[in-house]
C-alpha cells in the first residue's frame, strides 16, 4: 500500500485554529516532496500540551483514501 512520511511540527497554538474551526486540515510536506492535506482531527491522537511534533507515516489506498496514521519511533 501506498505511504508517505511526514515530518510534522505545530505549535500548540497553531493548532488553536483548527479547534476555533478556522481550518480543518492540515497541509504538510512529505519527505519525498509530495504535497499532502490531512484532515485535521486524524492528528488528535498525538496532541500533547506542546503540540504536535514528530515523524508520521501515512498510509493510503490507490484512491488516496487514509487508511492508517501512526508515529514513527
Amino acid at each position: 500500500m501506498p505511504s508517505v512520511v511526514l515530518d510534522i511540527a505545530l505549535s500548540a497554538e497553531r493548532l488553536q485554529a483548527i479547534y476555533r474551526g478556522r481550518a480543518n486540515r492540515i497541509i504538510a510536506q512529505s519527505r519525498d516532496g509530495r504535497s499532502v492535506s490531512l484532515p485535521a482531527h486524524h492528528l488528535r491522537p498525538f496532541l500533547t500540551h506542546a503540540g504536535i511534533y514528530g515523524a508520521f507515516v501515512l498510509e493510503f489506498n490507490a484512491a488516496g483514501k487514509l487508511l492508517s496514521l501512526r508515529r514513527l519511533d
